[in-house]
């Protein structure tokens, strides 16, 4: 089942499938390590929802959900 980042509830792990634009914001991602075929884990979210926190190889990352719906992937099983 594909679907964007920032449609995960918290606890629920996927594997990246692709990046979507071809902007700084795309480069900031993948130099942040949010690559094709990498597991991510969503940890937690904000008060309000926005950011939302991850769980990326051995550290944690925090993501606006408007940069995590450019991230599309496929949910893992838990």
């Amino acid at each position: 089942m594909r679907i964007t980042l920032d449609q995960l509830k918290q606890g629920q792990r996927a594997r990246i499938e692709s990046l979507v634009g071809d902007d700084a914001i795309l480069q900031r991602l993948m130099e942040m390590g949010l690559l094709e075929d990498e597991e991510i884990e969503v940890v937690g979210f904000a008060p309000l929802g926005d950011p939302m926190e991850l769980r990326l190889r051995d550290y944690r990352l925090s993501l606006r959900r408007s940069e995590a719906a450019r991230i599309r992937v496929t949910l893992l099983p838990s």
